[in-house]
């Protein structure tokens, strides 16, 4: 697998409490756009984040963000 699958070509814009949570980079998690361990065999690896305080995000779900876990925009051009 080369390209990650596009999960969808809109960004979860979620309200996040501090912690750290793991991104699904493959995009064939179902619990987008937090991976479930799909990519195993993939070659493919969650990216780990950590948010600090509580605070609005866009995570990317077209997996193709040069920014990711977080929406750059880049499904406005799929």
């Amino acid at each position: 697998m080369n390209e990650p699958t596009i999960a969808s070509k809109k960004p979860s814009v979620l309200e996040l409490e501090a912690g750290t949570y793991y991104w699904c980079s493959c995009g064939q998690s179902a619990n987008q756009p937090y991976c479930d361990g799909s990519h195993k065999g993939t070659g493919f690896t969650p990216v780990s984040f950590t948010v600090e305080a509580k605070k609005r995000v866009a995570l990317c779900n077209c997996k193709r963000s040069a920014n990711g876990p977080f929406c750059d925009g880049a499904h406005k051009n799929l």
